[in-house]
């Protein structure tokens, strides 16, 4: 069959490809930037007219919506993306005589709780109002080696002081990524009965705990110590979070997070024809240590850019309003700086400490990196010449630049990528 996969680069979308070209399919890829022969041009926020798909409908027999967004943006808004694109594209569908619709909507999409599940669920219904064969398959949380939300998952289990959140009772029912791609390429089979609305489940009940602990223990991490976070206190740090671009936790995806996301795994062992993937099976030997180092790699170079910043940035505020200002005057006198040029290397280093603790946060480049190694060794150098007896302080502040040079140079080593 021909099959036109909406969100064909995302995370699922390209499971489902693979797993359709596999079983023989002709899959048409519809993706925001077409890369590939025969790739379909679709932006979601913006094809919100049934004009806008039906030339792309040629000769397709099936569509597989597998469009989402977790949080809005200034240019992707949820009545856009998961109803108002959905609707003019099942419309279409309808219209061009396509023989099959299967839309990925999400577990709870039902209960309307926030903007996320009431923009699925909206989608759905009008999907289910139209003369085509439809199918709704309503995943739980879906597990990948590249998913976005099981990154973060994995690196939250990867910590040595594991945060966990008061969820109350709150469940969850994974589902790996291959049940997703397989329950699709059943659900676009003719001989699967139309007009059904499936929850997809793993075959794993669990806790946020425990399915944390599973986690870590497919990683091979030793049993951390854990620290419990109320849920005000949670619930305030989603609201900071929210203001941040491109953080997944949100006040809404806190809200999904407290209700959970679980179901009877019966409707996708039937789907299927076989029992769904347990978690405690997420994580073969094979990919054990991979996911262990990105999932160390996730937080350890955030965590080095925060402390580097947060040491550059004290120092500032120390030099200009902490240390008495004479003092520091007094050792720029023994380096050979006096009078105004004193002053102005006073303020002029403390600017320079602000600038480069901001840099530390907003750009983080190698050549940052390298800049910042010059600066201490420069400093280092300049001390232990004019100023020798901070070297066998014991205090240790000119030692201390050892440590900052190790961080530099470890930062300077790992390239940026979707992992850090």
């Amino acid at each position: 069959m021909k099959i036109l996969v909406c969100g064909a680069a995302g995370f699922m979308g390209m499971a489902i490809c693979a797993r359709l070209a596999a079983a023989g399919h002709e899959v048409v890829r519809g993706v925001r930037k077409p890369v590939r022969a025969g790739d379909i041009a679709i932006d979601f926020a913006a094809d919100t007219a049934v004009e806008r798909w039906c030339g792309r409908l040629a000769g397709v027999e099936v569509v597989v919506n597998a469009v989402g967004i977790i949080r809005e943006s200034a240019d992707a808004r949820f009545d856009d993306v998961h109803q108002r694109a959905p609707a003019a594209l099942f419309a279409a569908c309808a219209k061009a005589g396509v023989r099959r619709v299967v839309q990925i909507s999400a577990l709870g999409a039902e209960s309307c709780a926030t903007p996320y599940f009431a923009s699925k669920y909206a989608a759905d219904r009008c999907l289910t109002s139209l003369p085509v064969e439809w199918l709704i398959l309503r995943p739980s949380l879906v597990y990948g080696p590249d998913g976005i939300s099981a990154s973060m998952f994995r690196m939250f289990a990867s910590l040595p002081v594991v945060p966990l959140p008061a969820l109350g009772a709150a469940t969850f029912q994974p589902i790996h990524i291959d049940d997703l791609a397989a329950a699709v390429e059943r659900a676009v089979a003719s001989d699967t009965p139309s007009g059904q609305q499936i929850d997809l489940a793993g075959g794993t009940r669990v806790s946020y705990r425990e399915m944390l602990e599973c986690l870590r223990r497919g990683m091979g991490f030793p049993r951390p110590l854990y620290l419990r976070i109320p849920a005000p206190l949670m619930a305030l740090v989603a609201r900071v979070a929210g203001w941040i671009p491109r953080v997944p936790l949100t006040p809404d995806s806190w809200r999904m997070l407290r209700a959970g996301s679980a179901a009877d795994a019966a409707a996708t062992a039937t789907l299927l024809g076989h029992t769904p993937k347990g978690i405690e099976d997420f994580i073969p030997p094979a990919e054990s240590e991979l996911l262990r180092q990105r999932a160390l790699a996730a937080w350890r170079g955030p965590l080095l850019r925060l402390a580097l910043a947060f040491v550059w940035i004290a120092t500032a505020f120390v030099s200009v309003f902490v240390h008495p200002v004479e003092h520091s005057l007094e050792l720029l006198a023994r380096v050979g700086l006096d009078g105004w040029p004193a002053t102005l290397a006073l303020y002029g280093a403390a600017a320079l400490d602000l600038a480069l603790g901001i840099a530390c946060l907003a750009y983080p480049r190698r050549a940052l990196w390298a800049a910042q190694a010059a600066l201490v060794v420069g400093y280092t150098a300049i001390i232990a010449v004019a100023l020798p007896d901070f070297l066998a302080h014991p205090f240790g502040p000119v030692l201390k630049n050892v440590p900052i040079l190790a961080i530099l140079f470890i930062l300077a080593a790992e390239e940026p990528s979707w992992t850090t």
